[in-house]
C-alpha cells in the first residue's frame, strides 16, 4: 500500500499501481469526473499515470484557478483541432499545439492560409471528433522508432531529433490522429463539451524569421456552453475596452510607420488629457513639499555604469552612440540623474528629507512585437520622484506615499478599495545575479517594508523575483474592469544607489551618514496610465480629465451668435467648450456628441436665448433641462474642482 499525501495535508493509502484517477474516484465520483489532470510531487501527470510510491498529490480540475487543470483540457482540445485539419487537409504539416493562459493555438504548415470558410469547417469537424468520443492513448517508443514514425512530419521529426539519446519519446493517439506529445491530456474527446475557433494567424516557425511562415489558428474551449458564452461576452467587453480603438475613435493619439513602432503621437485631445494629468500631479506633489527638476534624456554611459543599470538592465537599453570621445545613451530610467542633483551640495540631516520629482522622458528597448498603443511604448514619461531620508525616516515617508497613492486612485479617481492588493516583491534568492550583490543591504531593506506594512496594518502578500534590481518594492496591484492585475503605483527601498554614488549628509553628531533613497511612481507612465484609465472607463472620462468637457449644439443659424457668447462665458471660467455649428439636424449632433463621451450638451434655441438659459443633456443622465448659464457654469465647476 502507498501513502497519498493531498492538498490538504490529509492522506489515505491506495494500492500501489493505482492511477491518478483510481485516487480521484476513491475520494469522491464527483472529483474523478471533473479531474483533468494530477501533479505528483510537483510534476504534472495524466489522470492514467500509476503511482508506484508514496507522494505528495494534488488532483487538479478546470474549475480551479490554478491553470493546470485548464491546460490539460485545453491542450488535449488542440490536438482535437489538429485532428480537424487533418481530416480536412490531409498534406498538411504539422508543428506545435500548446495551451496558452487563454485557450490553446496550432501551428500548421498549409499551402494557403486559412479563409474564414475553413476555419468553420475545421470547428464543425471539432464538435464531430468531440461527439465521436474517441479514446485517448499515451504510449511512447525509443527515438530511432519516434523517427520512423513521424518521418512524414519535418517540424516533428526536428523536435524528435533534438531529445538526448536513450530518452523514451510519448506519444498520444486519438483514433486515426497520433502526435507527439509530452502530456497530459484527458481520457477522451468527449469531455470536452464546448468549443469555439477564435483567430489564426501567420507565425514563424520557432518563432525566427528565418524560419518558414506557418498558419496559427487559436482556439478556446469549456466544460459548459454557457462558460463559453460568458468567455465571448468578456472578449467582446474586451474588445469595447481597447484603448487603441478608443484612442482612434476619440482622436487621443495615432502611430505611423514613419515615425517607429512603440512611438506614439498624441494628438490634441490626448495631448490635454496628458496636460490635465501631469499638472495635476505636479500641483499634488508641491503641495507635499516636492521639488521638480529637469534631467537630460541623453547621458554618459559611465553613469549608468555606477548606478549598476549597465550590468542588470542594459539589454532594455537602446545602443549607445558614440559622439567625440563620449559614448551617451538614452536613459531608461531618471533615478541615477537625480542622485547627482542630490549630491550637488552637502546636506544636514535638519534638510531631510528631500524630494525631487520630475516628469521624466525615458527610453526602453522594447521589441517591435511587444509594443502596445500607449501601454507599452519606446518612449515614455514617467510620474517619478525620489525621497532622500535618514533611516528614522523611512516608515513615515513609506507611509505618505502610500497615502498619496490612495488619494489619487480612490479619492480623486474613484476606484473602489475592494480592487487594490499590495504586494511585497522580493528579490529571487535562487537566482541573485539578477540583482545587486549585497545580502546584508537586501535582507535589510526587504525587513524593513515588511515591518512596515504590517505597521500600517495594510493587507498584503510577497512575491519572489518581482523586486527592481536595487532593491525590495510595494507593488500596487489593480484588479481591472476586465479583471486583469495590472501594477502602476510603486514605491521602492533603494539602500544600494545611495552607496553606488556615495551620498552622505551631516547628521546630529557632525559625522557624515548615508542616506536612504525611496523610488516611488504614482501614475507611473502618463502613457500607461492613461490607456489604463480609457478602458477603465471606455473613455467616458471623468469631466474633470475629459478633453472636452461641453458642447453647444445650436438648433439653427439663429442661435450661432448666442451659442459663441455662452463659450466665452465658459472658456472665461477655464471649462473646456466647442460649439457644433454645423448645418445638420440635432438628434444628429447629440449622437456625435454622445460618441465622442462628451460629459455635457448644452442645447440652444429661441426659447433659451430669450430666456439666457441652456438646455443640458447629461452623458449619464440624459435630459437634465433648462437652467441659466450662471447656475451651469457654479454646477460643472462644482464637480471639476471636487473632481466627481
Amino acid at each position: 500500500m502507498l501513502k497519498i499525501t493531498l492538498k490538504d495535508n490529509s492522506t489515505l493509502e491506495v494500492e500501489k499501481g493505482a492511477s491518478i484517477l483510481d485516487v480521484a474516484k476513491k475520494i469522491s465520483e464527483g472529483l474523478a469526473r471533473n479531474a483533468t489532470c494530477g501533479e505528483v510531487n510537483g510534476e504534472v501527470k495524466d489522470l492514467r499515470y500509476e503511482l508506484q510510491e508514496d507522494c505528495n498529490l494534488v488532483i487538479h480540475t478546470f474549475q480551479e484557478e490554478d491553470l493546470e487543470g485548464k491546460k490539460a483540457y485545453w491542450h488535449t482540445t488542440s490536438h482535437i483541432m489538429a485532428q480537424a485539419v487533418k481530416r480536412l487537409f490531409p498534406e498538411v504539416k504539422f508543428a506545435i499545439g500548446p495551451s496558452i493562459d487563454n485557450g490553446f493555438y496550432y501551428d500548421f504548415d498549409v499551402e494557403t492560409p486559412f479563409t474564414d470558410e475553413d476555419k468553420a469547417n475545421i470547428e464543425e469537424e471539432m464538435k464531430k471528433i468531440i461527439k465521436e468520443n474517441i479514446e485517448i492513448e499515451r504510449f511512447s517508443l525509443p527515438k530511432k522508432d519516434a523517427l520512423e514514425l513521424m518521418k512524414d512530419q519535418p517540424y516533428k521529426v526536428e523536435l524528435i531529433e533534438e531529445l538526448p539519446e536513450g530518452e523514451e519519446i510519448s506519444f498520444y493517439k486519438q483514433g486515426d490522429f497520433t502526435d507527439l506529445c509530452a502530456g497530459p491530456h484527458l481520457l477522451n474527446t468527449g469531455k470536452i463539451k464546448a468549443v469555439k475557433i477564435l483567430s489564426s494567424s501567420g507565425a514563424y516557425w520557432r518563432g525566427s524569421e528565418k524560419n518558414k511562415m506557418l498558419q496559427r489558428i487559436y482556439a478556446i474551449s469549456f466544460p459548459k456552453a454557457s462558460q463559453l458564452q460568458e468567455y465571448l461576452d468578456f472578449l467582446e467587453e474586451a474588445k469595447q475596452r481597447d484603448h487603441r480603438k478608443i484612442g482612434k475613435d476619440l482622436e487621443i493619439f495615432m502611430t505611423h510607420k514613419l515615425v517607429g513602432s512603440g512611438l506614439p503621437m498624441y494628438l490634441p485631445n490626448g495631448a490635454t488629457i496628458r496636460r490635465i494629468l501631469e499638472r495635476y500631479i505636479q500641483d499634488k506633489e508641491i503641495s507635499l513639499g516636492y521639488a521638480h527638476v529637469y534631467t537630460p534624456s541623453l547621458a554618459n554611459v559611465d553613469l549608468y555604469k555606477t548606478s549598476g543599470h549597465w550590468d542588470h538592465y542594459k539589454e532594455d537599453m537602446f545602443p549607445v552612440m558614440k559622439m567625440d570621445t563620449e559614448e551617451m545613451v538614452l536613459r531608461p530610467m531618471n533615478c541615477p540623474h537625480h542622485m547627482l542633483i542630490y549630491k550637488n551640495k552637502m546636506h544636514s540631516y535638519r534638510d531631510l528629507p528631500i524630494r525631487i520629482g520630475e516628469l521624466a522622458h525615458d527610453f526602453r528597448y522594447e521589441s517591435s512585437g511587444s509594443v502596445c498603443g500607449l501601454e507599452r511604448v519606446r518612449q515614455m514619461c514617467q510620474n517619478d520622484a525620489h525621497l532622500f531620508v535618514r533611516p528614522d525616516q523611512i516608515k513615515e515617508e513609506v507611509g505618505k506615499v502610500l497615502n498619496l497613492i490612495k488619494e489619487v486612485y480612490q479619492k480623486d479617481f474613484g476606484f473602489p478599495a475592494s480592487s487594490f492588493q499590495y504586494r511585497l516583491s522580493l528579490r529571487d534568492k535562487a537566482n541573485k545575479e539578477k540583482y545587486i550583490d549585497n545580502d546584508e543591504m537586501w535582507e535589510t531593506a526587504e525587513s524593513q517594508l515588511r515591518e512596515i506594512l504590517k505597521e500600517l496594518q495594510i493587507d498584503f502578500y510577497e512575491a519572489e523575483g518581482e523586486a527592481a534590481f536595487y532593491g525590495p518594492k510595494i507593488d500596487i496591484q489593480i484588479r481591472t474592469a476586465l479583471n486583469h492585475d495590472v501594477t502602476i503605483p510603486t514605491c521602492q527601498l533603494d539602500f544600494a544607489l545611495p552607496e553606488r554614488f556615495e551620498l552622505e549628509y551631516i547628521g546630529e553628531d557632525g559625522k557624515a551618514h548615508r542616506p536612504v533613497v525611496i523610488h516611488r511612481a504614482i501614475l507611473g507612465s502618463s502613457d500607461r496610465f492613461i490607456s489604463f484609465l480609457l478602458e477603465e472607463t471606455k473613455g467616458n472620462l471623468p469631466v474633470w480629465v475629459a478633453p472636452v468637457q461641453v458642447k453647444i449644439l445650436p438648433i439653427t443659424d439663429n442661435q450661432h451668435e448666442y451659442a459663441y457668447n455662452v463659450k466665452e462665458k465658459l472658456q472665461a471660467k477655464g471649462i473646456r467648450v466647442e460649439v457644433d455649428d454645423r448645418n445638420e439636424k440635432t438628434g444628429y449632433k447629440i449622437r456625435e456628441a454622445q460618441l465622442q463621451k462628451i460629459p455635457y450638451m448644452l442645447i440652444v434655441g429661441e426659447k433659451e436665448v430669450e430666456g439666457n438659459s441652456v438646455s443640458i443633456r447629461s452623458r449619464e443622465e440624459g435630459d437634465i433641462g433648462a437652467k441659466s448659464v450662471e447656475d451651469f457654469i457654479k454646477e460643472i465647476l462644482e464637480k471639476i474642482h471636487n473632481k466627481k
